[in-house]
């Protein structure tokens, strides 16, 4: 991230939007500062993936790369909240550009209308200073696991299934990674799976703030540490990560 002096300066109108969360201690005009000045990928926006676009968008972040392939489905308006009825059968990301910049004409977006694959992973991250992974496949996740720590940039993992949700920071040569989570694909995830869309937005605006408190030093990230989730008990609790060393993509890196 930037020193304080290369960082961009707030325009008038920015310093009013950003008057409530500029006040937040420890933040101030420069966290707000650094925001505007970094940018955030977020593969996948759809249930959880369009939350975190959308609150990173609202916070003021500089520049998103949003990564998400097809066209727009009934089924998916119960939860992809930068959708909307009119727009089915159109593309997804094109969808979630329209809205992103109706709420801030001042984000920059890359946006594909593709999801991340092993022939886009590297320049879709070379493009981030932190990377947010949303997507529900664990082949694109191992993807942006690897890719991430190559390049040498924060990951954030969100995840959620019917009404617990997931959530956990890594950090190039400070912590473990999400192979070492997940050596392997686990048998019972499944490409459609339950959902409420208050489940997969909750577990979206952590993941947004995750990214916000790695960008801006504030506060504690959740590096090494798997928060969970459980909305049917409102049980919430903290696991420690340990590191694998035989992982294959950061043993050796720490």
């Amino acid at each position: 991230m930037s020193e304080p002096e290369n960082l961009p300066e707030l325009s008038g109108i920015e310093r009013e939007i950003y008057s409530w969360q500029t006040t937040v201690e420890g933040f101030g005009e420069e966290g707000q500062r650094k925001l505007k000045n970094a940018s955030v990928m977020v593969s996948r926006i759809g249930g959880l993936g369009g939350l975190v676009a959308y609150e990173l968008a609202a916070a003021g972040v500089g520049k998103l790369i949003l990564a998400h392939g097809g066209d727009l489905k009934p089924s998916d308006l119960n939860r992809q909240l930068l959708m909307k009825a009119e727009a089915l059968g159109s593309s997804r990301v094109d969808c979630a550009v329209e809205r992103l910049n109706e709420l801030n004409p001042r984000l920059e977006i890359i946006a594909l209308p593709e999801n991340v694959s092993e022939s886009n992973v590297s320049d879709l991250v070379s493009e981030a200073d932190v990377v947010v992974d949303c997507a529900p496949l664990f082949e694109e996740r191992y993807l942006m696991n690897r890719e991430a720590f190559k390049q040498e940039k924060p990951l954030v993992e969100c995840s959620m299934y019917e009404m617990e949700a997931h959530i956990t920071s890594f950090k190039p040569g400070i912590t473990g990674c999400l192979q070492c989570l997940y050596p392997e694909k686990p048998d019972y995830w499944q490409r459609r799976f339950p959902v409420f869309g208050a489940v997969s937005g909750m577990v979206g605006c952590l993941g947004a703030m995750e990214a916000i408190k790695i960008i801006a030093g504030l506060g504690d990230p959740l590096f090494g540490r798997l928060l969970t989730c459980d909305l049917k008990s409102m049980k919430f609790q903290q696991v420690r990560l340990c590191p694998s060393p035989d992982c294959p993509v950061c043993a050796g890196t720490k």
